[in-house]
């Protein structure tokens, strides 16, 4: 019996450039080959076809030197050694990327301080929960200062407080060290929060590289003013462009008794499914 195969490019001719210090959204569904760039990017992978150059360094020839440049955390998976307490994962590491006592002394104040982890830091990573083994990962990842922070899903799953923790972090660890920050996400509130630039790429290919602003200035639907009535009624206008909202409202409230009214802007998640819609027609 032969077997059959089936040949599919999980990146293609995906190009972009990011400066020293940007903090970047790279989004996409399941299966865009966000996760494959990623691993491309640290050296995990090597391309078919193309260069990848990160810090001046093709990360896969060589591992060793872009591996002690680079922070990576997958929400889905631990660097963290399971049984042994969370103190002794960050000693670990330390000693892996041969992190000075005096420099690693600092830099473990400053993460606890930062990620509050003092509580539990003598807690086995078996035992922490979700939240926590968020926050013991990013410290692990920035122990040893490195200028590029690669973040893969790091808030799935967290609660509201634990995903405020982990953005919070990002912001100070990005101010303080000029750290370049690539943000793989689903949830566009850590997008909105943390980053001025998205990339969006389905099926392996980009379909957007630029800021917030011009992204929902180009795709977003019109606001919309909703108006609920005295008599119940509840309409609905779209607000083009160069539209007046409070003229709308007047020649609205010249025939009608406003109860109560609103409006509603586009938000970025709305676009971000036109755009896939749109790719997918």
């Amino acid at each position: 019996m032969t077997r059959r195969y089936d040949e599919r490019v999980a990146v293609d001719d995906v190009s972009f450039e990011i400066p020293e210090g940007e903090v970047v959204g790279y989004l996409g569904p399941n299966g865009a080959g966000k996760s494959t760039t990623v691993k491309m990017l640290t050296g995990i992978l090597t391309p078919t076809s193309g260069l990848v150059e990160v810090g001046g360094r093709v990360p896969w020839r060589d591992r060793s030197a872009n591996a002690r440049s680079v922070g990576v955390v997958f929400g889905q998976r631990s660097q963290l050694w399971w049984d042994l307490p969370l103190i002794e994962s960050l000693r670990l590491v330390g000693a892996l990327y041969d992190v000075p006592a005096a420099h690693f002394t600092g830099s473990l104040r400053r993460m606890c301080d930062l990620l509050g982890l003092d509580d539990f830091l003598d807690t086995p990573v078996r035992q922490l929960s979700l939240g926590q083994r968020m926050r013991g990962d990013l410290a692990a990842a920035m122990l040893y200062d490195p200028p590029i922070l690669y973040l893969d899903e790091p808030t799935v799953g967290l609660d509201v407080l634990a995903k405020q923790a982990v953005r919070e972090f990002i912001v100070d660890t990005n101010r303080a060290g000029r750290t370049t920050v690539v943000l793989t996400t689903h949830d566009l509130a850590d997008v909105e929060a943390l980053c001025r630039r998205i990339i969006l790429i389905d099926k392996g290919r980009v379909l957007y590289d630029g800021g917030i602003d011009a992204l929902v200035t180009a795709y977003a639907p019109p606001r919309r003013l909703v108006v609920h009535l005295a008599d119940d009624e509840t309409r609905t206008f779209d607000i083009a462009g160069g539209a007046s909202v409070p003229e709308l409202i007047g020649r609205v409230a010249a025939e009608n008794t406003i109860r109560d009214l609103s409006i509603e802007e586009p938000d970025l998640e709305s676009v971000i499914k036109q755009i896939y819609a749109e790719s997918t027609r």
